[in-house]
C-alpha cells in the first residue's frame, strides 16, 4: 500500500510532520481538530510538503528522520 510523508504548515508558521495512506483526508482531519493535538491549537494547517514511500515502515522512518531536521532545512525540503 502506497504512503505518504507529509509538512503541514500550521497558521502560527509552525511545521507538523506526519504520514498517511491518504493526504487529503488527513489535512481535512487536522483541520477539524480530530488530528494530532499539535496542530489541534494551531489550525488552520495547509499541505506544503508531500513525499510518496512505498509502504508504511519506510513512510514512519522517513516522518522520523524529517522530524529532526532543523527548521531551515525543512524549509529548504519544502521550497528547494
Amino acid at each position: 500500500m502506497t504512503c505518504y510523508c507529509y509538512i503541514v504548515e500550521c497558521a502560527d508558521g509552525t511545521y507538523y510532520t506526519g504520514w498517511t495512506t491518504d493526504p487529503e483526508r488527513r489535512v481535512k482531519t487536522h483541520n477539524a481538530g480530530r488530528g494530532a493535538t499539535y496542530t489541534r491549537m494551531r489550525r488552520t494547517v495547509k499541505l506544503v510538503y508531500l513525499e510518496e514511500q512505498p509502504d508504511r515502515t519506510a513512510a514512519m522512518k522517513r516522518e522520523r528522520a524529517i522530524k529532526t531536521l532543523s527548521r531551515e532545512k525543512k524549509m529548504k525540503l519544502i521550497r528547494p
